[in-house]
């Protein structure tokens, strides 16, 4: 392909970024019988390790089957459900529950499956469906007038479109080049998150378990979360604590051994660490209407709850068809984008609230919260509400519009 002629031309579309956010653009783009071009700052042969974003809510998949069943079949048929859920508070259960498995080809309440294969079957469903693929393609540049966006790429390329998808993640060059600023708060506070590779020939039971104040992690809180093929650990770290003591993978392998046997030692696949940002952009959209801003380059949450990708996928879906009524409209083409953002937004602060509570109860700043927790650690044998609160609390509230206009 000859890039520079190419990219002279003015397309409906284009989407910017690559992960699975723009890649669920690009499919919900095609679904409408649009043509797609998506930019890509990394190579084709990019590596993405780790399992990232692992959890797709029941919404999600409900959203990607309309858009493109092939892809959301995939992503359930390859991911796991885990049936049972287990807390415990200082070493003791105070919540256990063991829910039916879903009917085979049904449609589960999650899935989870990492990230890497995530984006492996929606990039192979785009390429499917005739999307075009640009790589190395990073945007620093972005000038959006009344008719169109021009876009410039660090290599020099031009690029024009009617409407622009921004799902170029945390970073997004997009948002910086429009001024568009991200709104809200950074924790100090970090945690170590760890992929495992299952042991096939004694695999640990198909359960999530939280567990609160490990003892024998000096108090600090542990979960551990099933993923297809092995299972992620996530600890989370005191404010004092050093990151080369508990996040490096010598450390890891200390520590890890008083959560899970010792012979998942030697199966690490992944460590990462990452601390807690609770923003979300001033707009979701420039003055123009003609940029549209999905994903992590218009809001990031902490993790509980899952919120991040499944808001990502929301935003995509109706930043899709926002832009295909747009197109298809002779008049008043901002109000479909105007809606978009008002209501995507609108989403994004209800997400990033939920998750800044659910933040608060993991990591209590006052004394009165934590003893709450231990009073309801003791009375839980007794009083079941008591560890329900302590299993659904780290999530934050589960109240919330439908996926398409609040809740993700």
């Amino acid at each position: 392909m000859d890039t520079e002629k190419e990219s002279a031309q003015r397309r409906p579309v284009l989407v910017v970024g690559a992960g699975p956010v723009g890649l669920t653009a690009a499919l919900a783009l095609r679904s409408s019988g649009l043509p797609v071009t998506v930019l890509e700052a990394e190579s084709e042969d990019r590596v993405r390790p780790g399992s990232r974003a692992l959890y797709l809510h029941r919404e999600s998949l409900q959203l990607l089957g309309q858009i493109c069943p092939e892809a959301a079949r995939s992503i359930i048929d390859h991911g796991v459900v885990w049936s049972t859920r287990r807390t415990l508070y200082r070493g003791r259960e105070v919540f256990s529950r063991t829910y039916p498995s879903p009917p085979r080809g049904s449609l589960p309440p999650f899935t989870s499956l990492r990230q890497v294969e995530t984006e492996r079957y929606l990039m192979r469903e785009c390429r499917a469906a005739g999307v075009e693929f640009v790589w190395d393609s990073e945007v620093v540049d972005v000038e959006s007038t009344p008719e169109e966006v021009r876009l410039r790429t660090a290599a020099g390329a031009q690029w024009r479109a009617e409407y622009v998808v921004a799902a170029d993640g945390a970073r997004s060059g997009v948002r910086r080049s429009l001024g568009i600023e991200l709104q809200g708060e950074r924790s100090n506070a970090f945690h170590v998150v760890v992929d495992v590779e299952e042991d096939p020939a004694d695999p640990l039971p198909l359960e999530r378990v939280f567990h609160y104040e490990h003892p024998g992690l000096d108090g600090r809180s542990v979960m551990r979360v099933p993923f297809a093929g092995g299972f992620q650990l996530d600890l989370q770290c005191k404010d004092d604590d050093d990151p080369d003591e508990y996040a490096d993978e010598d450390a890891v392998r200390r520590w890890m051994t008083r959560v899970v046997p010792d012979r998942y030692a030697d199966r690490l696949l992944w460590v990462s660490r990452y601390r807690f940002l609770k923003v979300v952009a001033e707009s979701f959209t420039d003055r123009n209407r003609r940029v549209l801003l999905v994903g992590e380059s218009c809001h990031l949450f902490p993790p509980f709850g899952a919120r991040g990708l499944n808001s990502g996928i929301a935003d995509a879906v109706a930043a899709a068809s926002a832009v295909a009524e747009a197109l298809g409209r002779s008049d008043a083409r901002e109000l479909p984008v105007d809606d978009f953002a008002r209501r995507r937004r609108e989403a994004a602060l209800f997400n990033c609230r939920a998750a800044g509570a659910a933040l608060d109860h993991l990591r209590p700043k006052s004394r009165t919260r934590r003893l709450g927790q231990s009073v309801a650690a003791r009375l839980a044998p007794l009083v079941p509400a008591c560890g329900a609160w302590l299993e659904y609390a780290p999530y934050g509230p589960r109240t919330g519009a439908a996926v398409a206009s609040g809740r993700y």
